[in-house]
């Protein structure tokens, strides 16, 4: 049973009061009347979302009973937020997570990498925050972390026994061995930084893709994306390792007799691969090609085939090949495919519906000519501004929650500036992702502060740090490589984005 604190219970009592007095409140002159529901109804789920008054998926219902309620839109055209193209394409992935997981390809893959990269202590660090990333790119963060956490700290106890048969001490207490600290925070920034890489790495990056097109009709293909977050993962990757183990948390050795060793044994332990393994990687690879390859093949009688006509079909593929069939086992089963996070694919949909009701009453558009104060600034200094408002507050919510909230506001804002809207939206995105400094900011981030290795301060005052990076490399990227990626000028409004809206 979750704990029901002071925070939930302000906002359970808050959220109504915000939300019956902006219903009384005077109607302005410029504001349609639909548009101000539409806020009241964002108010309320803004406030429960970030006091987790409810549980968050709960919250994410509430425009299927409030905008019919309120005449905003009728329930089918709400409903369909939740079945959005870009929902099933995320089911896919799940699916594709969990028979993953099923088998243990997952953990074959990390240590393979940890051992490629090397095993002194930084390249330790080095090899999970790589395997962290590569598994995030594909697995959801949080399983990511999961599955690391017990292989980082099989390591951080051999090193402290190791370190004791030499006579070499270290620290007893929380946050006391800065390669335990390291290595535990390393996880946590690998799955963050690594789920921004695609767009099922992690759920704000499918809000934002989905959000683009039911507000302008545009689709952002799984290889476009890739363009552009892959290497801004990989930098964002390098940097934030240079950044824990020379000047956050230097490793006090340098060097870690039997690391190697360490590795070796827990592969042994695996064995060698299974039928199971080779044929869910088989079928990862092809899943993954075909995502990538897509945008480049193009073939008249695939026309009308998608990313998510890719990822189901590669998730059906799952349920039909065998990986024992005198045993009737299957590479995945309904007992493993129902445990993905349904929670997850709701708190989804209610972001696309939220940006439904957005779009339909005008308010998006309304938010940002309020904004538009904005307007002379220089892009850079108003994407760094939009980046770092987004990151701070995603220490304190949701980032699926935030980024639902921020992007139909980031595309109003765009259109009153005559910018091109992939500019601000990608920016609110991207950004709810690189939150570091809080325990409560992402699974990943709670995950390995559950470990014992390091305390609030220390991952408060490291992610700080981190924060002001990300966010710095977030602005240049979006700034220098996303038009080069996309094909776009940010500077421009397109016509279509125009007339779409």
């Amino acid at each position: 049973m979750r704990e029901y604190g002071t925070r939930q219970r302000i906002g359970l009592i808050a959220g109504p009061v915000l939300f019956l007095f902006i219903l009384a409140i005077p109607v302005p002159a410029d504001l349609p009347a639909e548009a101000l529901r539409v806020g009241a109804v964002a108010l309320l789920m803004a406030t429960w979302w970030i006091s987790e008054a409810l549980p968050i998926p709960a919250t994410a219902l509430l425009p299927i009973v409030l905008f019919p309620v309120l005449g905003v839109m009728k329930t089918g055209e709400v409903t369909a937020s939740y079945g959005h193209p870009l929902i099933f394409l995320f089911i896919g992935g799940f699916f594709i997570a969990m028979a993953i997981e099923k088998c243990n390809l997952h953990e074959r893959i990390a240590l393979h990498v940890i051992r490629w990269v090397g095993t002194s202590p930084a390249r330790l660090v080095l090899g999970f925050m790589v395997a962290t990333a590569f598994l995030s790119m594909w697995i959801s963060n949080t399983a990511t972390s999961m599955m690391m956490l017990p292989i980082g700290l099989a390591v951080v106890r051999e090193a402290r026994a190791l370190l004791a048969d030499q006579g070499r001490t270290v620290g007893a207490t929380t946050g006391d061995f800065r390669f335990g600290v390291a290595l535990m925070l390393g996880i946590a920034y690998g799955a963050s930084i690594g789920g921004v890489g695609t767009i099922i790495g992690t759920p704000p990056n499918a809000v934002l893709v989905g959000m683009i097109d039911r507000l302008y009709g545009q689709q952002i293909t799984f290889a476009s994306w890739m363009l552009f977050g892959v290497p801004l993962s990989v930098l964002m990757l390098v940097l934030s390792w240079l950044y824990l183990v020379n000047i956050a948390f230097r490793p006090e050795i340098d060097d870690l007799p039997g690391g190697r060793a360490l590795i070796e044994s827990q592969l042994e332990r695996l064995g060698p691969m299974s039928t199971a393994e080779v044929r869910v990687l088989a079928v990862f690879t092809a899943v993954a090609l075909a995502w990538i390859l897509r945008g480049f093949v193009h073939v008249e009688a695939l026309a009308l085939v998608t990313d998510t006509t890719i990822a189901i079909a590669g998730a059906l593929a799952l349920f039909v090949i065998p990986a024992d069939l005198r045993k009737g086992d299957f590479l995945l089963d309904w007992e493993h495919a129902v445990r993905i996070p349904w929670g997850v694919v709701i708190l989804f949909g209610g972001g696309l519906a939220l940006a439904g009701g957005f779009q339909a009453s005008a308010l998006d558009q309304w938010l940002g000519a309020q904004l538009s104060v904005l307007q002379g600034a220089p892009m850079l200094i108003v994407l760094l501004t939009v980046v770092l408002l987004v990151i701070f507050l995603t220490e304190i919510t949701s980032n699926t929650a935030t980024a639902s909230v921020f992007v139909p506001v980031m595309a109003g804002l765009a259109v009153a500036m005559a910018v091109h809207p992939f500019a601000l939206t990608v920016a609110a995105g991207v950004a709810a992702s690189y939150a570091f400094m809080l325990p409560v900011a992402t699974p990943p981030n709670a995950v390995v502060f559950g470990s014992g290795h390091l305390s609030v301060p220390q991952m408060a005052w490291a992610g700080l740090w981190l924060n002001l990076l990300g966010a710095l490399l977030i602005t240049l990227f979006l700034y220098l490589w996303l038009p080069l990626a996309w094909d776009i000028d940010l500077g421009v409004l397109p016509a279509e984005f125009g007339k779409s809206r």
